[in-house]
């Protein structure tokens, strides 16, 4: 096939990882300069901004092999090759898919046919590519290491209660305030809820500036840099195959806000009150949880077990944030109350005729919509097959 015959588009992409690559901007000017000069039509254009060619997570990428399938364009330009892929197998994978839809992969900066040295020259380029990329992410990886040797911040939100300070901890004692109060009470046998209430009264704030939650308050009882400790590598919930020689931990390495023993000491009462509270649940059954709404805010209900005896539905909100002044509704009152009107204005046999008149209209009147909606879709499917049809012999024609 002649270059004069050439429909292309454009893949650009830009990594974050690495801030000397050419920009989005400059690998677009120099691919259209290229279609200029070896006059190719430009068709279409698909970037990436921050994207790593080492996973899939490239959805104007993905998109752009999808779209390979449809006869849009018959060619795929990049700046060069590592722009489309670092890795041999995703690079052969995907160019495999764009060749069974008759798409070549064309790079500006490296001239590239189907010669057999060009074949050797193109898998050197890859194995390069590839090898920088891993390479890369090795040294940035030893950086964070030494950081982490040397009991530095590593990146990210620093934990309520410190500040960072040229790259090393330091105590907001503002801040510290709250955390200290929390771990205290908790000791003390107060509950989440009594803690939010305590922190909103006194006017603390999380580190971004919001109202505590119970997710925000379980975080801070959980974090053990509190005591002193420095930690790396650890893992998170979503990643726990973390190599067990890249986790660094060092004792007393940064300013401690709480004691070791307080710390131990709240782990066991979360501990013990876990156990309480997957017991306790066991043996309640919310009939109404979650088909209730707060007539203050309009969250949904949710059954409450207070002080380990009053049982009761909340309102979500406020369970969650304290942000809602709606009170507790009394489980067995609210739940008879239910029970009752159900009785009166379902379940009571002079009501079942009427009941059944009324569900069988609604029904018949959701097949009529559904018939309607139907008939549309098929039209409409109609219409779309046609226009893509003329798009694709127009497109065929020139």
């Amino acid at each position: 096939m002649a270059d004069t015959e050439l429909r292309a588009a454009a893949y650009a992409r830009y990594s974050s990882d690495n801030q000397r690559e050419e920009s989005i901007e400059a690998q677009l000017r120099a691919i259209k300069e290229y279609c200029e000069k070896n006059n190719i039509q430009l068709v279409k254009i698909y970037t990436d901004e921050a994207k790593s060619a080492t996973t899939d997570d490239r959805p104007a990428f993905l998109q752009m092999i999808k779209d390979s399938s449809l006869g849009l364009f018959n060619a795929v330009i990049v700046h060069k090759l590592d722009r489309f892929a670092r890795n041999r197998y995703d690079s052969a994978f995907y160019r495999r898919q764009l060749k069974k839809n008759g798409v070549k992969l064309i790079s500006v900066l490296e001239q590239l046919d189907d010669s057999p040295e060009s074949i050797i020259l193109e898998s050197v380029l890859e194995g390069m590519a590839e090898y920088y990329s891993k390479n890369l992410a090795r040294e940035v990886m030893k950086g964070l290491k030494e950081n982490a040797f040397q009991a530095k911040f590593n990146g990210g939100i620093p934990p309520l209660g410190y500040d960072i300070v040229d790259g090393k901890y330091v105590i907001n004692e503002k801040e510290a305030e709250a955390v200290r109060l929390i771990f205290e009470l908790y000791a003390q046998g107060y509950g989440y809820r009594q803690i939010i209430d305590e922190l909103n009264l006194r006017g603390y704030r999380t580190k971004k500036g919001n109202p505590f939650s119970k997710n925000s308050i379980h975080e801070i009882l959980k974090n053990e840099k509190y005591t002193g400790k420095y930690i790396f590598n650890k893992g998170t919930k979503k990643n726990h195959r973390m190599v067990k020689e890249d986790v660094i931990v060092i004792e007393n390495a940064i300013p401690a806000i709480i004691d070791e023993d307080l710390f131990k000491k709240v782990q066991e009462k979360m501990k013990e009150r876990k156990i309480t509270r997957g017991a306790n649940s066991a043996k309640r059954v919310y009939l109404l949880s979650g088909l209730v709404y707060c007539g203050v805010c309009g969250s949904k209900m949710v059954g409450c077990l207070s002080r380990g005896k009053y049982v009761t539905y909340r309102c979500s909100r406020k369970d969650r944030t304290k942000q809602c002044t709606n009170r507790d509704i009394n489980k067995e009152k609210v739940e008879a109350f239910v029970i009752d009107e159900l009785n009166k204005r379902i379940l009571d046999p002079k009501v079942a005729p009427i009941l059944a008149r009324l569900l069988n209209e609604e029904n018949q009147k959701l097949n009529r919509e559904k018939a309607e909606e139907i008939a549309f879709l098929k039209k409409r499917y109609k219409e779309v097959e046609e226009q893509m049809k003329n798009i694709v012999e127009a497109i065929a024609q020139g």
